[in-house]
């Protein structure tokens, strides 16, 4: 049989007909007090996409965006992918060293910006557009929207950036089919079905995962709430008002929100969507305690973006009642089209190894094509298998559960340990924020565990070896760091390896087989 090809993407026609459907529904507001209505989200798109096609770009070409989670991050997202460039969304905590490398892989030179940041970028070499001047236009409100040609389902789309928590990020390259695919799975797993007047708040960088969501709400003709960060004061309000229906909270989201307004109840919040990180037991029983069995947890990487798994707040809700919550972090069932497969663990293996878990491999339709590093693109393996780097099992039940990274994995006194599973324990302690298990390099042990904490209180260490007195003694602590905030990268995710690097800054180790952390001297 001849495969036939597949047919083009007509995003400019989605969007002029859900300007025409819901032309005076506000489709984007923002922490600041701007919003856009869906005819205005159409106009600056096309707007935008025009002036990108005048300028002499080409299908597949690549074009930057650079912008804060903001009215203008959706219509540049938006114009972009009209005008069949392949989009490259910055995070807008980037350093220009950061942004240089990732148009080293990418090979953008124009990048959509605010006025404040061109300076810089023009002095780096780069060709600037500003977001201001073009919703600024004065012609723009009343411009007749010129519709634009659908762009090939197999032509270069969207490149993410990896967090980087392994390395200098990666670029991940996804086709306009990927994309569209991605986008209806998502849509199809929700749930409920959004509709106009329904909102989601979504405080995490809009070039990642908030960006999935707000797309997926914004077919639907509903409200989409785009806050720059966790601000409680700007949070607590909307909650008290019963104006929002949704929320996406990562766990480190959702623990912020859990602490600064515990003792609150909010029964109309419909879901709690979560996802990137573990979702430890205690935490899930305080966000069921302010928003009741509404939590929805999903599984997504750069390389195949939301939804690869799937557990609804019901099932979320069972899991987490379990008289033992087992370990790891449970994230559903397959969402449909996709396979998930665990590799033989034996190439993991080690003499004292204790786990029985293997690197998770997935495959799907709305997968990437593949990545970008510095020796030039890569496609994924044979077959369309992707190695995600994640460590796994799937239970008895068919859910897959999560047990941590392979490059995290601690190798001390002839052990191999998951810090993952340390961490675990950890989180239910009282006396600090949070707690990140890594090691240092030991020439005695190989590698020593460490627990270093942010935000500690008195007698924080006393109440992390309680918690770990079940544990095996190899997998414990032996040395404790606290720290007046762990380093995170702009999508606010800790790398284990800066913060290695942050105690041997301002530490040093004493080796041996009981080693000490001696601090330095300012």
């Amino acid at each position: 049989m001849n495969q036939t090809a597949q047919p083009p993407i007509a995003w400019s026609e989605a969007l002029t007909r859900l300007a025409q459907r819901f032309c005076e529904h506000v489709a984007v507001s923002d922490g600041v007090g701007h919003s856009l209505t869906y005819g205005q989200l159409n106009h600056y798109a096309h707007a935008f996409a025009r002036q990108l096609r005048q300028n002499g770009l080409k299908p597949g070409q690549a074009v930057a965006s650079l912008l804060p989670n903001s009215i203008e991050a959706v219509w540049v997202s938006y114009g972009i992918r009209l005008a069949g460039a392949t989009e490259i969304p910055l995070s807008w905590g980037y350093t220009l060293d950061e942004i240089q490398w990732c148009a080293e892989l990418a090979k953008f030179k124009t990048i959509l910006t605010l006025k404040k940041r061109a300076p810089e970028l023009v002095g780096a070499g780069f060709s600037t557009l500003s977001a201001e001047s073009i919703a600024a236009e004065p012609s723009l409100p009343n411009a007749a929207i010129e519709p634009l040609a659908p762009v090939a389902f197999d032509q270069s789309a969207r490149v993410l950036f990896t967090s980087g928590t392994t390395g200098k990020p990666k670029g991940v390259v996804y086709t306009n089919g990927a994309r569209w695919l991605g986008e209806q799975l998502l849509k199809a797993t929700l749930p409920f079905v959004p509709e106009p007047g329904v909102t989601i708040l979504l405080m995490t960088p809009f070039v990642h995962g908030a960006s999935l969501l707000a797309f997926a709400w914004l077919d639907h003709g509903a409200t989409i709430i785009l806050h720059d960060g966790v601000n409680i004061e700007k949070i607590a309000p909307l909650l008290d008002s019963d104006s929002l229906d949704a929320i996406f909270a990562p766990p480190t989201v959702l623990a912020k929100i859990t602490s600064a307004l515990a003792g609150r109840r909010y029964d109309h919040v419909r879901c709690i969507f979560t996802g990137t990180q573990p979702l430890t037991p205690a935490l899930y029983q305080r966000a069921h305690a302010m928003f009741g069995p509404k939590v929805r947890i999903t599984f997504g990487k750069s390389e195949c973006v939301n939804p690869i798994t799937v557990l609804g707040p019901r099932d979320t809700h069972h899991y987490f009642s379990q008289a033992e919550v087992p370990a790891g972090a449970c994230v559903g069932w397959p969402a449909p089209g996709v396979e998930i497969k665990i590799e033989a663990p034996d190439a993991l293996a080690a003499q004292n190894e204790e786990r029985s878990d293997g690197e998770v491999l997935l495959r799907s339709p709305h997968m990437s094509s593949g990545l970008i590093d510095s020796n030039g693109f890569r496609p994924h393996e044979p077959e369309g298998w992707h190695h995600t780097g994640d460590l796994g099992y799937v239970d008895q039940a068919g859910r897959l559960i999560l047990t941590g990274r392979i490059a995290d994995v601690i190798k001390t006194g002839g052990y191999r340990v998951n810090p993952d599973e340390i961490e675990v324990q950890l989180a239910a302690n009282t006396l600090c924020a949070q707690i990140c298990v890594t090691s240092l390099a030991s020439d005695y042990w190989g590698e020593i565990i460490v627990a270093v904490a942010e935000g500690t209180q008195p007698d924080w260490q006393q109440q992390c070896e309680a918690l770990l007195q079940g544990m095996s003694r190899h997998k414990r602590p032996r040395l404790y760091v606290s720290v007046q905030a762990l380093p995170r990268n702009p999508q606010g995710k800790i790398s284990r390896k800066a913060v290695s690097k942050m105690v041997f800054a301002t530490h040093r180790l004493l080796d041996g087989s009981h080693p000490q952390l001696e601090p330095l001297s300012v």
